[in-house]
């Protein structure tokens, strides 16, 4: 069969799956299977590493880190606030040093994040998936915000695990 020539009746129509796609949404969200956990790609870091740049990136463990927490909250926010401002791109999404001020600053932001994320499951868990976003003027939903929060987190914890092999501090 080519490729001008496929059947979507090889898919029977189904009735809706709610618990399928959560389950599918939340799998997304605490990461592992084909990714990296945020948690895996953060742990052991030594604490001089954390705010050195490779010679050949323009960021840090942290700043990754710090990128991830403050962008995963701002998702958040969006998703939930019936009065949320967008924060300034970029400057506001990113730390203002390469470097945390201190081991608890580096602790707490990996703290925050698995709170953020667990509220966000909590969200997909609880809440109806196709609700619109309060603010939202482009129809956005739960699902949608679920689904760019992964994606963003993934794709930032790729980095992570990058910036690391070049620091020489990964597996």
């Amino acid at each position: 069969m080519g490729m001008g020539s496929r059947s979507w009746d090889y898919f029977p129509r189904m009735p809706s799956h709610d618990s399928d796609l959560r389950a599918h949404v939340l799998d997304l969200l605490r990461g592992g299977h084909a990714h990296v956990t945020f948690d895996d790609a953060a742990a052991d870091l030594p604490e001089p590493l954390r705010g050195k740049r490779p010679e050949s990136l323009p960021y840090s463990p942290w700043e990754l880190v710090e990128h991830i927490r403050i962008s995963q909250r701002d998702i958040l926010d969006y998703t939930l606030a019936s009065n949320y401002t967008a924060l300034p791109w970029p400057q506001a999404y990113w730390p203002k040093t390469p470097t945390p001020p201190n081991a608890k600053a580096w602790d707490a932001s990996i703290a925050a994040v698995g709170a953020d994320t667990e509220e966000m499951l909590r969200l997909v868990k609880e809440q109806d998936l196709f609700a619109k976003v309060p603010t939202t003027t482009e129809g956005h939903t739960l699902l949608r915000e679920a689904l760019l929060l992964a994606d963003h987190n993934a794709y930032h914890i790729g980095e992570l695990i990058a910036v690391r092999r070049l620091l020489g501090a990964w597996r």
